[in-house]
């Protein structure tokens, strides 16, 4: 990949575009970031433990949860298992990483910055072993079934089995000449793994044998140019009960009937973070970094919320009865889930917090920031 770049302007951010090869949303903006909004605190909000790991500047590591259990990864290879914001165990893996951590009841994966994966036990952190993959890892591997699924940035997936790392499959797809550089994650679950890809494309295969089961488009690419047809899907689809969703930057949000393919609805709308939903409404952040309310069975609009336009809002995330999101400076809000409205902010470090918050228990948000730290951040 070509480190050759070019600063290019863009709505989600001043991107920078390699000279036939990804556009990098890692890159800090150089657009001046919107004022910090003035509201009420009308929610409790606090901070309930915090941990200092490594610094990751170009990559988006992200925690794992798992029960109540939270394991995380410092950009100097550092791994860690935490409860209760105590650390139960400290392992140094000797590798700088790129992507981490996915982790389930038994193994707990991390991916070096020279495409091995690693994988530790669970329950003590010893080195159960180590495999490459010899590309780009950006998102934490995907856990299920036995088989560890590796999405590379050159659109392939490596289904590795969890007990010893060896390769079981590989599937590919081509690689368009321009795409996003994006942390864009795997869903596994029941046996099948689901990723999106360039193009708009999203891709569901076997775990058993990697094996393709079916294609959806998300978006199609449009425009004139490389730059205008980008349209990769970005984030990690979501799945609420029959229903699977994702987002595309420069493309759409799109929800499909999970048992037969059906579009069951689409809606113009660009995101470059991605989406979460709850049981009545789907949450998406554009890529102007508004946030956005649909109605989950149709895709009508409920409400928005434009205040943090300009602050490179994170990807949206229901917590309790609320939707927490973060910006650019490392602070974490919550939106009321009826109308949007600001109910409450904290900061954290300063710094960008870039993977994805993730839910531990029912009211707090983990989240991990640019300079390491992380963060339980509970909402009652």
């Amino acid at each position: 990949m070509s480190r050759r770049s070019v600063v290019c302007a863009s709505a989600a951010a001043a991107i920078l575009l390699s000279a036939c090869s990804s556009l990098n949303p890692f890159a800090r903006s150089a657009e001046k970031i919107s004022p910090l909004p003035q509201f009420v605190q009308g929610a409790p909000i606090r901070v309930d433990w915090q941990l200092g790991l490594a610094a990751a500047p170009n990559v988006a590591l992200q925690p794992a949860v798992v029960g109540d259990v939270v394991y995380a990864a410092g950009g100097d290879g550092t791994v860690v298992r935490i409860e209760g914001g105590k650390t139960v165990w400290r392992v140094d893996t000797g590798r700088k990483l790129s992507a981490g951590v996915g982790a389930n009841q038994d193994l707990v994966t991390v991916v070096t910055a020279a495409g091995d994966v690693i994988a530790l036990d669970a329950g003590t952190g010893s080195v159960r072993w180590k495999e490459p993959v010899s590309a780009e890892v950006l998102a934490p591997p995907g856990l299920d079934s036995g088989v560890v699924v590796v999405r590379t940035s050159d659109n392939r997936l490596f289904g590795l089995a969890a007990d010893d790392g060896k390769r079981r499959w590989v599937y590919q797809r081509a690689t368009p000449p321009l795409a996003l550089r994006s942390y864009a994650g795997v869903l596994a679950r029941d046996g099948v793994a689901v990723a999106g890809f360039p193009g708009g494309k999203l891709v569901a295969v076997k775990l058993s044998n990697g094996g393709a089961l079916w294609e959806l488009s998300v978006a199609t690419p449009r425009g004139s140019t490389e730059l205008e047809r980008v349209a990769d899907v970005v984030g990690t689809p979501v799945l609420y009960q029959r229903t699977l969703c994702a987002a595309a930057y420069q493309g759409r949000i799109a929800c499909f009937d999970a048992t037969n393919g059906n579009v069951l609805w689409t809606r113009d709308i660009s995101s470059s973070v991605g989406i979460d939903r709850d049981g009545s409404q789907l949450y998406v952040t554009d890529e102007q970094g508004a946030v956005i309310a649909l109605d989950a069975s149709n895709g009508a609009s409920i409400w928005k919320q434009d205040r943090l336009a300009g602050r490179g809002t994170g990807r949206p995330l229901v917590v309790g009865g609320d939707i927490a999101v973060s910006d650019v400076e490392g602070h974490v809000y919550l939106l009321r889930r009826e109308d949007g409205s600001l109910l409450a902010r904290i900061a954290t470090d300063g710094s960008q917090i870039r993977s994805d918050p993730l839910l531990l228990g029912r009211d707090a948000v983990v989240a991990q920031t640019v300079k390491g730290n992380v963060y339980a951040i509970s909402s009652r």
